[in-house]
């Protein structure tokens, strides 16, 4: 996917002017020069909020997909988000998919990416995670196989392992529409497998540790009703720590207008909102609450992320809105979610998490 950040006022058409992918690049690049703009905003109270034995000072995070290789995470959270995930991380580097493989649908507030899991590897990553200061923020990395893998559980294991130490969180991608039966890991008995698999090296590695970094499973928004009991039993009976819901979707609404509407790949932004929204509170309804949610999925201003709140997200995840109306989104949510629960009479986020998911 891509991100057209404005780094400079004018910089936002000048680089959706672009190619996606040279965007993007461009973007990085910036960022990770100290280019990009800073939050100085002070942090709500109502707002914070510990989870997995971590803080996070507002729910509005970045999604894994941007910062593939971990280039800018803390130029990332300057800009005000509450954390930001990395990755997909596959145990080897791979180029991805051949392009073009990337496209804004501007007049769908959305984006079709094909990517691949195109990222330099979990050496690579785990150098520049484990360069970063102690003191930084929360960044989570979210796992991924390589497309020959024999053994894809393995992959993921090997992922979290080499980046153990170096991140919060682990995210267990099996939902991303553009490696070949990578979603066939969501089917019940595989999923199981696979969870039990990373959950039990988890524990292996954190023996004596109080708080150990959370293993998340990230989902797609195509499950059908029974999927979603699946995954909510499985995700019970593994002790996964939480849910990413979603991904990007493969189904193409009748309402796509653009040009690019019929290109392969996985669709995000305005489109997939309600789909994704409908999983999510279909998910916290299926675990009773007892399994924090993060809501992703179309978010695009405060209204929207009021909304994954309200039906079950504990946090959230921004990106394809980045696009087309740039970093300033990330301040405005955090600011309206402030507003929003002052206005229905929350004293703080948490109260509001769930309140339309019976």
């Amino acid at each position: 996917m891509t991100f057209s950040l404005d780094l400079s006022g004018a910089a936002l058409p000048i680089l959706r002017a672009l190619p996606p992918e040279t965007a993007h690049r461009l973007t990085l690049k910036a960022l990770a020069m100290g280019l990009g703009p800073s939050s100085v905003s002070e942090s709500d109270p109502k707002l914070a909020q510990t989870l997995w034995g971590l803080r996070f000072e507002n729910p509005v995070g970045i999604a894994a997909g941007f910062d593939k290789n971990a280039e800018a995470p803390l130029a990332l959270l300057r800009l005000g988000a509450g954390f930001v995930e990395v990755g997909a991380v596959t145990p080897r580097p791979q180029a991805g998919n051949p392009q073009p493989r990337l496209f804004r649908l501007p007049e769908d507030r959305a984006v079709i990416n094909r990517m691949g899991f195109n990222n330099e590897g979990l050496e690579a990553v785990r150098a520049r995670l484990q360069a970063l200061p102690r003191e930084r923020g929360i960044i989570g990395a979210n796992l991924g196989a390589n497309k020959d893998a024999q053994d894809r559980m393995e992959n993921y294991e090997t992922v979290m392992r080499g980046l153990w130490g170096a991140c919060d969180f682990f995210t267990v991608n099996v939902s991303s529409p553009n490696t070949e039966k990578l979603r066939d890991l969501q089917g019940k008995p595989a999923l199981s497998a696979l969870l039990h698999r990373v959950v039990t090296a988890r524990n292996e590695l954190a023996a004596g540790v109080e708080t150990p970094p959370p293993i998340l499973l990230k989902v797609a928004p195509d499950l059908s009703e029974a999927e979603i009991a699946d995954v909510a039993e499985v995700c019970l009976a593994t002790g996964v720590d939480g849910v990413v819901a979603t991904n990007t979707t493969i189904s193409r609404p009748e309402s796509l207008q653009s040009g690019h509407a019929s290109e392969k790949g996985g669709l995000s932004g305005a489109p997939v909102f309600e789909r994704s929204t409908e999983v999510l509170r279909a998910l916290y309804r299926r675990t009773e609450g007892r399994v924090p949610m993060i809501g992703v999925g179309g978010i695009d201003g405060p209204d929207s992320a009021y909304a994954k709140i309200r039906a079950g997200a504990s946090l959230l995840q921004l990106y394809t809105a980045l696009v087309y109306q740039g970093p300033s989104l990330i301040g405005r949510t955090v600011a309206g979610l402030s507003e929003r629960l002052e206005r229905d009479g929350f004293s703080h986020l948490k109260d509001a998490v769930g309140v339309d998911a019976s």
